[in-house]
């Protein structure tokens, strides 16, 4: 039975795309039987594509997330999934409170994977430039790959 994932941040249009994108593509690579999401802690955004700067620099890395569409986290996320993978403890914060008593989903810090960034937010590029989504981008793929390494490990 393959694991899965769920990538979250705040309105699912920007991080958690490209997160879902970078482990999606990461997990291929590999040959991981995991099964991939993303959603939102907020309902800004629920139904929309992902914003064009992130599918611009997914694109620019050969990363196809268009199709992607918002939504919002729902409560049986945390019996559907193994991991809900928090994008800033902002957003971490939020998942521990809303997470129901005895959910089997173990919640986390994408960048607690990542040795020597434990603790550290993946950063909101949505109120800046084009460079926000690339420095975002590099850090979703970094997190992939220790992502990855951990499922590889058992």
């Amino acid at each position: 039975m393959p694991q899965s994932i769920l990538f979250v941040c705040l309105g699912n249009i920007c991080r958690s795309p490209l997160a879902e994108g970078a482990f999606r593509t990461e997990a291929e690579r590999r040959g991981l039987d995991v099964e991939i999401d993303s959603a939102g802690t907020g309902n800004w955004h629920v139904g929309e594509p992902p914003d064009p700067r992130a599918v611009a620099v997914a694109q620019a890395n050969d990363v196809d997330i268009g199709a992607q569409r918002a939504r919002q986290v729902h409560p049986r996320d945390f019996e559907k999934h193994d991991w809900i993978v928090a994008l800033d403890g902002a957003v971490l914060a939020d998942l521990q409170a809303m997470r129901p008593d005895g959910a089997r989903a173990e919640v986390m810090l994408f960048l607690d994977h990542v040795e020597g960034r434990s603790g550290e937010d993946v950063a909101d590029p949505y109120y800046g430039q084009e460079d926000g989504f690339a420095v975002a981008w590099t850090d979703v793929t970094t997190g992939a790959r220790a992502l990855a390494d951990r499922i590889e490990a058992g």
